[in-house]
């Protein structure tokens, strides 16, 4: 324990997504990209032995990361440690292993399948969030609660159409990844410095050869297309297109998180509390937002690594530079682990989120009586009374009101006053109903129904049951 920990790795991010990024994961992709480009040579009629194929085959995920170390020490060279591992591993292939190959076409195809898998993994969380939002929306679909703009009481609404807000956010993500991960091509067989040039030589100046190697060995790993054209490295602008939907996603759950932790002030929502966890050191009773307020943070590292891709695209000269290869190191695999953490937090607090229904129904009975003296005005004016007299009667009673609220009265007797008032000619029993909550949703309800079937629904009929699939990971809270 005297070495430094990624709390990435030790707290935050799950197992599934560390594994992608693990060195046994994009060692043992190195060796299928050397394997996938040996088979291709020798289909296409280079002279690579099947005794050396077969040996390499078997040799996949039989990896020494101990030799590895040494060899780099040596070498100083990352590629060519692992070339002469694999010669070890498969010695009859020693003399065809990276044949004609640059470290760009291990380094960047790897990155390439690794971003696709991550993607991937991460649109399966984004599609758990969905579900359990698109639970809890249903469940409160009708429960009316005060709206806010500015952070100022507004119309009300209810606690599931305000979910269907987060849900309908991540929707939107969704389309984004799937698309991200539609687009995404491989860098392919391509030399040194784009032009294929080892390969023409191999293939004594046959294009057509070097075509079909290039499209082979993309096919092998899973790719149906390549880039048109690269220097040595695929065109760093895909970083930035993929850590751009990263950022995207945690936008959305910075928010969510966000609307969480001020719903946790006004009591009306709690995150999932366990029966013996602490909130505070010093102060037993407190229950902080510690989940929502982790999203936002991780988020937050993930929409600023957004820049270090945006950096390197618009820094890279002419073919190629170096310095992208030590930020690419941190700032990739930071961005999609620290996403990963904040989505597997959205995930268990949407499943478990508390809501306080006398709460919310108390705080909305608090200021609803405001917000109902245009529809008191009208009914009474309805029934004969005078249109600016009752208006004049009813600014002063709703100042009043209000100014007992500011000096610490529990309730709002705004209705209560207006009852007394012989001017309006309504009974509190009618009153009663004039203010009633559901009066004020609007289409709050429907619009929370019709969401989750035109929309949500679709989406899990589609891509529900792949994600239903990943395990459930445990929380470092």
């Amino acid at each position: 324990m005297n070495r430094y920990i990624h709390p990435l790795a030790d707290r935050y991010a799950s197992t599934q997504m560390q594994e992608i990024f693990s060195p046994m994961k994009k060692f043992g992709t190195w060796r299928r990209l050397w394997l996938a480009l040996a088979e291709s040579q020798a289909e296409l009629g280079l002279e690579i032995p099947e005794e050396a194929l077969s040996q390499m085959r078997a040799a996949l995920d039989k990896i020494d990361l101990e030799s590895a170390a040494e060899y780099e020490r040596r070498f100083r060279h990352d590629v060519m440690a692992h070339v002469h591992l694999f010669g070890d591993a498969a010695p009859a292939a020693r003399a065809v292993i990276h044949l004609g190959a640059t470290s760009a076409f291990i380094g960047d195809n790897t990155d390439l399948i690794l971003h696709r898998e991550a993607l991937t993994l991460t649109l399966k969380r984004v599609v758990r969030c969905i579900s359990a939002l698109a639970i809890f929306a249903e469940a409160y679909a009708s429960l009316p609660t005060l709206g806010y703009t500015h952070f100022q009481p507004a119309q009300p609404t209810t606690v599931g159409k305000r979910a269907t807000l987060w849900a309908q956010d991540l929707l939107l993500d969704l389309e984004e990844l799937e698309y991200r991960i539609s687009s995404l091509r491989f860098r392919g067989v391509r030399g040194t410095t784009g032009t294929q040039a080892s390969f023409l030589e191999l293939f004594d100046g046959d294009h057509s050869k070097v075509d079909a190697l290039d499209s082979a060995v993309g096919l092998r790993m899973g790719f149906e297309n390549s880039y048109s054209l690269s220097g040595q490295t695929y065109p760093r602008k895909v970083d930035f297109a993929v850590q751009s939907t990263l950022a995207g996603v945690a936008t959305s759950v910075s928010k969510i998180g966000h609307d969480w932790r001020i719903l946790a002030h006004l009591r009306e929502v709690e995150e999932p509390f366990e029966s013996e966890q602490i909130g505070s050191s010093a102060m037993p009773y407190k229950r902080n937002p510690m989940r929502a307020e982790r999203i936002c943070a991780l988020a937050r590292h993930v929409i600023v690594l957004a820049q270090d891709p945006a950096f390197t695209a618009a820094t890279q000269w002419l073919e190629r530079t170096l310095d992208d290869s030590a930020n690419r190191r941190v700032s990739i695999p930071d961005a999609f682990l620290a996403l990963d953490g904040c989505l597997v937090l959205a995930e268990n607090v949407s499943k478990g989120l508390i809501v306080n229904p006398a709460v919310v129904e108390k705080n909305l009975a608090e200021h609803l009586p405001f917000m109902a003296t245009e529809t008191i005005l009208m009914h009474a004016t309805a029934r004969g009374g005078d249109r600016q007299d009752l208006h004049e009667r009813m600014r002063k009673h709703s100042i009043a009101a209000a100014t007992r609220l500011k000096g610490g009265s529990s309730e709002s007797d705004l209705i209560q006053c207006i009852a007394e008032d012989k001017a309006f000619d309504v009974s509190a029993e009618e009153l009663e109903d004039l203010v009633d909550p559901k009066r004020f949703v609007g289409r709050a309800p429907e619009q929370v129904a019709q969401f989750l079937c035109e929309q949500v629904t679709p989406m899990l009929e589609r891509l529900g049951k792949n994600a239903e699939e990943l395990q459930s990971t445990e929380l470092h809270v």
